[in-house]
């Protein structure tokens, strides 16, 4: 590019000025001229930077721009800004009176960033333009002097000075050049009649329009403009009127007639003949919609009128003549169109907030909706509505907004979906509504803990069972959903005696099932009560307990024991052969650890082999062995007796004594018996020497406690009336050593965690006559106590008593020793499971009986008794009596 000196001094100038400005700013500018040829030196950027040249690779110097960014380069060898392609500042920056490219410097290690703006100078490289090459006028020849014919003028793309632009017309004695100017811009362009025209003289006139700009070196364009001289048509038609206004409905059929213009010619023949038509101008859309009748003048629809599109149209109406030349008028139609409630309203629903939790409080916002219609006025006015018996609520927020919120509680648990349905409907008549549904989903929260069918269930399980059974199934059921609603069954961890309730029993986790780790024994372990405890897996997480009754029901898996001398070898006994029918020889003693009818001893007397009838018989029940008959002299010396003992369990379980019986002469019986029965004798003495002992201490603290507990009953029940029936169970006996009483309701092992079990001294009373006693046979008295109670109840329990009776046995402690009386037989124990609650809520009493002997002699027994009732099929000598646990079968 070649500059002037003067242009150099403003260049000059100019970079100094932003020197100035760049010191002060902090960004570099430069200046560079548009159209400059590539490698055009811009400024040294690294230099004005502050950066060195040897850093630029290593701290990857790069240059980038917004828009642009292939237009300016920079040379890493010597830090240099140049022009990289052509750059045109009309295409950069249209007509902008400022155009700059802005650049970012970016360097590394450390990063920085720096702004650099580079000004684009305008050239003068654009000359100016006008719309067309060649323009046509026609002009009447009767047009008068100072006749102004609008011309567009020339555009110039560059700016400032460059765009500046001044007129001149070639030579013309018909015409001048007119310019109004305004602010130093060019506003119109006109052509002046200044001498009137002669179409006979010259019918064309060919004019040149030259526009020239203001930049050095200066540009020019130009544009012909061809005039043809026409002849005259003297009279114009004329409208009779120049505006009309009309107001059309929108959606109007197409046909409908809009408005009849109207226009005359006062000249005759086809002068005065007038055709209606657009204006030329006029818009496509306009053409589109109205059609003009060109003779009568009629404007009707031919396309859709939409009021929401166009609210009004202005057309323009020329009505020209037939003459030639033909002259024409002009007016103005203008539409209005009236608004019709034909648009239904638009719903639009968004910024939904879903899930919505359970808990949420009211007025939380679950969505926004916005509604809107085309229509105006009361057509475009809309209202929102929900559907009922939903628990939410539309809020307004402002016009044709509104808030979808929460108005009550929610229970996802009640309703775990609601689908809202919004309607929005506008004020026109007939009214359109329009509707959107929402599928509000309500979110769990962990607001309900796991719940069981009931709060305690009770299970029954015989003993021996496999390791690892499944005797339960624990079921919880949780009202939450996913997670929440998961549940986890797990032991309640106590300890059991000595051991942990883990030992026992264990609970799957997920399923819920119950398994006993390890056999059971009724006889150590009658009832194993726990806790289960079910929880979910919700945050925080809920639980709630059950309770589990185990009750171990009783198996034949214990045999007959026998007790005292026959439990070792057979046992020696010296008959005399005088002794009369009935004679009781000895007694077999036995006990079963089972309960129930496994512990129902029964004894039989098995003949030996060869052997004839024998004069000897055993009790049922009792065990005594006597005689059947008066023995004689055919009886052998010496008898072997075998006894089998049994119990009335499934399979039968047995035990066999054996009995050596030698029958001797009157005078001939030995003052001494065996040594073997004389020490069982010994020790049997000195064990109820420890039992009298025992009882006596029993009985001192127990007679203590009673009158504790009687002196507190009595002030608390001093008003209260006197009810009538048997009172609490009581055993009393009275011995050499006093006179005692037990009581004992229920004798059960319970593992519930309260401790072991426990046997009630309920009463003592030493008023009572003690039993004679020999001192001198004192280490042969055995003492044998028995308790059974009787319950009477309304509706007997088919579970407990399997034989339809109402009596149960209850065991306590027992001590046999020899020589009972023969009367003294055992009912038939109750057989099965306890089921709870133990004494339904229609028992009406309880009676205790109890029986106490004491024997001194090898052939009968003291006893005493009460409420004695016997089993089914025994005479009135052998009284019913309640086995104990590891009760025998002989006489109590």
């Amino acid at each position: 590019m070649v500059f002037s000196q003067r242009e150099d001094r403003h260049l000059l100038l100019w970079l100094l000025l932003f020197a100035a400005w760049e010191a002060g700013s902090g960004q570099l500018h430069y200046s560079v001229p548009e159209e400059a040829k590539h490698g055009t030196f811009v400024g040294r950027i690294a230099q004005d930077l502050g950066l060195e040249l040897a850093e630029l690779v290593p701290r990857l110097f790069r240059v980038a721009s917004k828009d642009r960014g292939d237009l300016l380069e920079v040379n890493l060898q010597n830090g240099i800004l140049f022009v990289n392609s052509r750059i045109d500042r009309e295409e950069l920056c249209g007509r902008s009176a400022e155009c700059s490219i802005h650049l970012e410097v970016i360097v590394d290690r450390p990063l920085q960033v720096f702004h650099v703006e580079v000004e684009v100078r305008d050239i003068n490289d654009n000359p100016p333009v006008f719309p067309v090459a060649t323009k046509n006028l026609f002009i009447y020849e009767s047009r008068p002097l100072g006749s102004r014919f609008s011309l567009e003028g020339a555009s110039d793309a560059d700016i400032g000075t460059n765009s500046l632009l001044s007129y001149s017309l070639n030579s013309s004695e018909y015409f001048s050049l007119d310019v109004k100017r305004k602010d130093e811009e060019i506003k119109s362009l006109g052509l002046v009649l200044k001498k009137l025209l002669n179409r006979e003289d010259i019918p064309e006139h060919n004019l040149l329009i030259t526009a020239v700009d203001g930049g050095k070196p200066e540009l020019t364009g130009t544009t012909q403009v061809k005039i043809t001289v026409l002849d005259v048509n003297d009279n114009a038609p004329a409208f009779e009127k120049t505006f009309y206004k009309v107001r059309l409905p929108e959606n109007a059929p197409n046909g409908t007639v809009v408005v009849d213009v109207d226009a005359s010619d006062l000249d005759e023949g086809v002068n005065k003949d007038i055709v209606y038509s657009f204006h030329q101008d006029m818009s496509p859309e306009i053409l589109s919609k109205f059609h003009l009748d060109p003779i009568s003048g009629y404007i009707t629809v031919k396309g859709n009128i939409d009021f929401e599109e166009t609210k009004s149209f202005e057309i323009q109406i020329e009505a020209a003549d037939k003459g030639t030349p033909p002259m024409t008028d002009h007016c103005t139609v203008l539409v209005e169109i009236v608004d019709v409630n034909d648009n239904v309203p638009e719903l639009v629903i968004k910024s939904l907030s879903l899930p919505v939790l359970e808990n949420s409080a009211p007025s939380t916002v679950i969505a926004l909706i916005s509604v809107s219609d085309r229509d105006s006025g009361a057509n475009g006015q809309v209202t929102c509505s929900l559907t009922p018996q939903v628990p939410f609520k539309l809020v307004s927020t402002f016009k044709n907004y509104y808030s979808l919120v929460l108005d009550s509680v929610l229970d996802r648990e009640t309703i775990s979906n609601y689908n809202v349905v919004v309607t929005a409907r506008d004020g026109g008549s007939p009214s359109l509504c329009t509707t959107a549904s929402v599928s509000v989903e309500v979110a769990d929260v962990n607001d309900n803990a796991p719940a069981f069918a009931q709060p305690e269930y009770t299970v029954f399980v015989k003993e021996n069972n496999p390791p690892g059974a499944h005797i339960f199934t624990v079921s919880a059921m949780d009202a939450d959903a996913q997670e929440n609603a998961l549940v986890s069954y797990s032991l309640v961890e106590r300890r059991v005696g000595e051991r942990l309730l883990s030992s026992y029993v264990s609970v799957h986790a997920e399923s819920g099932k119950v398994f006993v780790l390890q056999p059971l024994d009724h006889e150590e372990l009658e009832l194993l009560q726990f806790q289960v405890s079910a929880r979910d897996a919700g945050v925080p997480a809920l639980g709630s307990n059950v309770t589990l009754q185990v009750f171990v029901l009783d198996e034949n898996d214990n045999a007959p024991t026998l007790l005292g001398p026959h439990a070792g070898s057979a046992v020696s006994e010296l008959v005399s052969r005088t002794v009369g029918s009935g004679h009781v020889v000895t007694k077999v003693r036995a006990v079963d650890s089972d309960s129930g009818y496994n512990a129902w001893l029964s004894y039989e007397l098995q003949s030996a082999a060869g052997s004839g009838r024998l004069p000897f018989r055993v009790g049922l029940y009792t065990g005594e062995i006597s005689t059947t008959r008066v023995l004689d002299e055919t009886d052998a010396p010496r008898q072997r007796l075998l006894v089998l003992v049994k119990d009335h369990g499934e399979p039968v379980l047995t035990a066999t004594a054996t009995l050596l019986v030698s029958l001797v002469e009157s005078g001939h019986t030995p003052n001494t018996p065996s040594r073997t029965l004389v020490d069982s004798t010994g020790r049997e003495a000195s064990l109820v020497d420890i039992n009298v002992y025992l009882i006596i201490a029993i009985c001192a603290v127990s007679s203590l406690l009673v009158l504790t507990l009687l002196l507190y009953l009595a002030l608390r029940c001093s008003t209260a009336p006197t009810e009538g029936g048997p009172g609490k169970p009581m055993l009393v006996c009275s011995s050499a050593v006093g006179t005692w009483s037990y009581s004992q309701q229920r004798r059960q092992r319970v593992c519930s965690g309260e401790g072991p079990p426990k046997t009630d001294l309920m009463a003592f009373s030493p008023s009572l006559t003690p039993c004679p006693v020999n001192q001198d046979k004192e280490d042969k008295l055995v003492g044998d106590i028995d308790f059974s109670v009787k319950v009477s109840r309304e509706q007997p329990d088919p579970l407990l008593h399997p034989r339809g009776g109402q009596t149960r046995h209850l065991r306590g402690p027992h001590r046999a020793g020899p020589g009972a009386g023969a009367d003294g037989a055992g009912a038939p124990p109750v057989q099965g499971g306890v089921q709870g609650p133990r004494r339904p809520s229609g028992s009406k009493s309880a009676e205790w009986h109890f029986v106490c002997e004491f024997s001194d002699r090898p052939g009968g027994a003291v006893r005493a008794e009460r409420g004695v009732q016997h089993p089914p099929g025994g005479d009135r000598g052998q009284a019913a009596a309640g086995f104990p646990r590891g009760g025998g079968g002989e006489g109590h």
